[in-house]
């Protein structure tokens, strides 16, 4: 590609970068009312780049999202990026719209494993960082200390002396204030704003080039089909105009921009033409991938792929088979199944589907359990019924050598739990990298930990710290394999039999562990009804009811008294289950099952094995 010659100083594109819950949506929120694109009076929603549903219910970022305010008659691009490593993608391919990236840190937290996460994208995409000290109003916030922290991070990422050079704000996001030092006080965001403008390089772009735009994103309309979102890397684009679509492997289809949009606040507006720098989105496209490049007939062009790190877990999804399929779902075919899971792999570039044999399951591969979780939880109340296996982390090999995904544990927890904490993550083969006591009642520990180290222990841990400690983690890379160690240490409550829960059978097999159902719901032979105290499965009858006589005894005829069963989350299941357990997903159940339901074959299994 020919040098950069020109740039449009009308535009700003800018990512808004941080950690999970540091502010970056309620930021935007403020940057939205302050620049005037909402009259005085109107009503607005809260948090509102959080457009998915599970957005709103868990307060984080899933999905990369855009959007545009205009400062000063210049038109400044906020790309609003998740703060979870699991979204790894998502960061990815988002950073690469962006010429510069605005870094919210929490004045009390400080820089988690995840701002390192994505701020080490950022560094990499070669991005002007703009740093922004977020809810200076804390009681606890220590904004000069979380400075040095930032400096030091920076450092160890390897950042260059000019990046080292960063402006640096203090901000109130939730109040929509920035300021440039802590005695400094403002009243709005208007030095946020003018820094923005001053300190994000403009895009740049070379005249000689014809029009080139890389595919970022991919949506669809009701009304207008296919969305394909990218950012105008040179050159110039009209609607209806007629371009070509070079996919992988470079390959030109002819297509025609039916209709030519940008953002205008959170929404989309029409135009008839757009710049190099712009980020726009192209209606009229039948087919087309994340990375693809659109360009003009007579200089077809392709522009490097973007590309993203490689899955580290995988799951299998495959059609629910229970006896109780087809009661609660709506899309409940293996074909359903495939043709929604390979529709999210091409919207979502971390995701990978593999297809068995036999056409009867599927291996789907992405950056982290959790990205995995809310994906079946999206299928779930998009009417699906599936079933999903265990989450397994993906060994690579090099010669006779083994080698694991790794990640970078963080621990907040009260000094009074770290002892147990510690011996957990320690038999899980965590190796302690640091120990940091701020003298105020809590220590933040740094573990480096097996990926499946951490499968399942989450739960573990927010029971051994009385639901105070936090816990974070991302992706370090590969090492080699730790060797093997017990993943549970308790086995499973199997039912027996087809029927209804029955109160008096659940109270007698409450000795036996915790039970995860609560009388009159159903439950079918195979189905895991609740944990077991020992190690080794026990199959029970949880429809067992009360022999009736004629007989009369003192405290015969009380009334059975049940500890209430804790609702069964997603996230719960897929952790809890072993390699020869499911989680069977409807709409409006989530039950645990053995992957083979008939108790004779499971002992014959057993016997072959």
């Amino acid at each position: 590609m020919k040098t950069k010659d020109a740039t449009n100083c009308s535009l700003r594109n800018v990512a808004i970068i941080a950690h999970v819950d540091h502010g970056k949506t309620t930021l935007v929120d403020a940057m939205f009312r302050q620049s005037g694109l909402f009259r005085e009076g109107q009503q607005t929603e809260e948090r509102l780049m959080d457009s998915m549903e599970l957005e709103k219910e868990r307060g984080i970022t899933i999905a990369a999202k855009n959007c545009s305010v205009v400062w000063k008659g210049v038109r400044i691009n906020i790309i609003d990026t998740p703060g979870h490593a699991d979204f790894g993608g998502e960061v990815e391919r988002a950073l690469f719209m962006a010429d510069g990236a605005v870094l919210l840190v929490d004045a009390s937290e400080g820089p988690l494993p995840q701002t390192r996460f994505v701020l080490d994208k950022a560094l990499k995409a070669g991005l002007k960082i703009i740093v922004v000290i977020n809810k200076i109003d804390r009681q606890d916030a220590r904004p000069k200390q979380v400075l040095d922290e930032i400096f030091d991070l920076l450092i160890d990422l390897g950042a260059t002396e000019e990046q080292l050079d960063f402006p640096l704000l203090y901000a109130d996001g939730r109040a929509g204030i920035s300021q440039a030092s802590l005695e400094k006080k403002a009243g709005n965001l208007h030095l946020l704003f003018d820094t923005i403008l001053s300190e994000i390089p403009a895009p740049s772009y070379s005249r000689s080039e014809p029009f080139q735009m890389l595919v970022a994103d991919i949506s669809y309309s009701d009304y207008l089909g296919r969305l394909a979102i990218g950012k105008v890397v040179n050159g110039s684009v009209r609607s209806k105009e007629q371009l070509i679509r070079i996919g992988e492997g470079n390959g030109c289809h002819p297509l025609s921009v039916s209709r030519l949009q940008v953002y205008h606040g959170p929404s989309l507006k029409e135009t008839d033409i757009a710049l190099a720098g712009d980020i726009v989105v192209l209606s009229g496209i039948d087919e087309v991938q994340i990375g693809d490049t659109i360009c003009t007939k007579e200089s077809p062009k392709p522009l490097p792929r973007i590309r993203v790190d490689e899955p580290t877990v995988s799951m299998r999804f495959c059609a629910n088979t229970s006896p109780f399929s087809g009661r609660e779902g709506t899309y409940v075919q293996s074909s359903k199944i495939r043709d929604r899971l390979i529709k999210e792999a091409l919207k979502n570039v971390s995701i990978r589907v593999e297809e068995f044999g036999n056409r009867e399951g599927f291996t789907v591969k992405g950056r982290g359990e959790f990205q995995l979780v809310i994906l079946i939880e999206t299928m779930r109340r998009e009417g699906f019924e599936l079933c999903v296996g265990r989450p397994q982390v993906i060994f690579r090999f090099e010669g006779t050598k083994k080698f694991e995904p790794v990640e970078r544990l963080l621990v907040d927890c009260e000094k009074a739990f770290v002892g147990t904490v510690t011996e957990k993550l320690t038999r899980r083969k965590g190796r302690m990298l640091s120990f940091v006591n701020h003298d105020k009642g809590r220590v933040r520990v740094e573990f480096s930990m097996p990926s499946r180290g951490l499968i399942g222990f989450r739960d573990e841990f927010l029971t051994d710290t009385k639901g105070t400690g936090t816990l974070y983690s991302y992706f370090s890379g590969y090492e080699e394999y730790r060797g093997s160690f017990p993943e549970r240490f308790t086995g499973s409550l199997v039912s027996d039999r087809r029927g209804e829960a029955v109160a008096y059978a659940l109270s007698n097999l409450e000795p036996r562990g915790r039970i995860f159902i609560s009388p009159g719901d159903p439950v079918y032979e195979g189905m895991v009804v609740g944990e077991h105290n020992r190690e080794n499965d026990l199959t029970v009858n949880p429809c067992r009811t009360k022999k009736l006589t004629n007989m009369r005894a003192a405290g015969k005829d009380d009334a059975v008294t049940l500890i209430a069963a804790p609702p069964m989350t997603l996230e719960r299941a897929v952790r809890f289950i072993r390699e020869d357990e499911m989680v069977e997903v409807t709409p409006k159940s989530i039950r645990l099952r053995k992957s083979v339901l008939a108790e004779v074959q499971r002992k014959t299994m057993r016997r072959g094995a």
